[in-house]
């Protein structure tokens, strides 16, 4: 027997419980795994309140990543006690994810957790340090270089943003973050953000081209905001997107693209090559601080589920990781 969240649906809702489930209920995967910890990312909320359209397959143990233990392995890469961790791959939308004490996977899906990064500080990082490393990975791969202008971060406040705006600033970039929350100032100039800018400025209808500001730009938000970013992005400059809080409508011209030669890249954190994933992953550990884990709060099982409300009405919940 292990305890996972559970979520069951009837007449198009959703409920979610804390139960004690069978092994044998597990969904088939050739590796099981102890999760050591997990975490509770947007879409894992909006999954549990039933708000999103997130759960593909019912009944669904939710967790977009986790890492732990290898229990078992039919895997030839994975042995009895190795370290583990996975991120993406439809793990709690079409397959049971990690809000659990147990997983079962593909070991194809996972990756051996780097070298001296504990499973906290893995689940730490997340999805959402994982989103903006990649971001990072992006613009490098685009060309764009630290002293060549800004790099904006929207969105800097949250999860991915406020990883980025870190790993940015570790990488020598100007970093530029853009909040509606002007009391966080001071902790995103904390992380490294050169200027903070009210994201009223950037919600705002753009022009075919405006005035060139930025080198680059991960940019969390997407709709209005990223249109109005491309039309004042530099030449040859480079925007990574990998959000949608403020829409997926993407109202913009050619202009950028064919006069600036501006490149919009996404970013897709779901769907990636093994050994991209474990250079990001590497990467991230090298670049965060050592104790980047102790200002994560810890939840247990037993508290996912409220938490999961409150991150879905707007209340404060914070980065926070799950023990079993």
């Amino acid at each position: 027997m292990f305890k996972a969240i559970l979520l069951e649906e009837s007449g198009k809702q959703t409920h979610a419980s804390l139960q004690r489930l069978k092994e044998n209920q597990l969904t088939t995967g050739d590796v099981q795994v102890k999760v050591d910890y997990s975490t509770l990312n947007y879409k894992d909320a909006l999954a549990i309140t039933g708000k999103g359209k997130i759960v593909r397959n019912w009944p669904m143990v939710p967790g977009i990543d986790f890492a732990g233990t290898v229990l078992s392995s039919d895997h030839p890469d994975y042995d009895i006690g190795d370290e583990v961790l996975l991120t993406g791959w439809g793990v709690g939308e079409q397959t049971w994810g990690g809000l659990a004490e147990k997983a079962s996977v593909k070991g194809d899906w996972l990756i051996p957790l780097p070298a001296e990064m504990t499973a906290k500080r893995a689940m730490a990082i997340g999805t959402a340090g994982f989103t903006a490393m990649l971001g990072l990975m992006a613009l490098e791969q685009a060309g764009v270089k630290p002293g060549q202008g800004p790099i904006l971060v929207t969105g800097a406040t949250g999860g991915v943003g406020s990883i980025a705006v870190r790993l940015l600033a570790k990488a020598g970039y100007e970093v530029h973050a853009s909040t509606g929350r002007p009391e966080h100032a001071d902790w995103l100039k904390s992380l490294g953000a050169h200027e903070i800018i009210d994201r009223i400025q950037l919600d705002q209808e753009p022009a075919a081209l405006e005035s060139q500001h930025w080198a680059g730009a991960i940019d969390a938000v997407g709709g209005r905001t990223l249109a109005r970013i491309l039309s004042q992005t530099r030449m040859y400059g480079a925007v990574a997107a990998c959000g949608l809080t403020g829409g997926v409508a993407l109202n913009t011209t050619v202009m950028p693209f064919i006069l600036r030669g501006v490149q919009l890249i996404g970013i897709n954190s779901v769907h990636i090559p093994r050994e991209k994933r474990i250079q990001a992953w590497q990467r991230l550990h090298e670049s965060l601080p050592v104790h980047y884990e102790d200002e994560v709060k810890e939840l247990t099982l037993e508290q996912v589920i409220d938490a999961a409300h409150d991150m879905v009405a707007g209340k404060p919940v914070g980065r926070v990781v799950i023990q079993p």
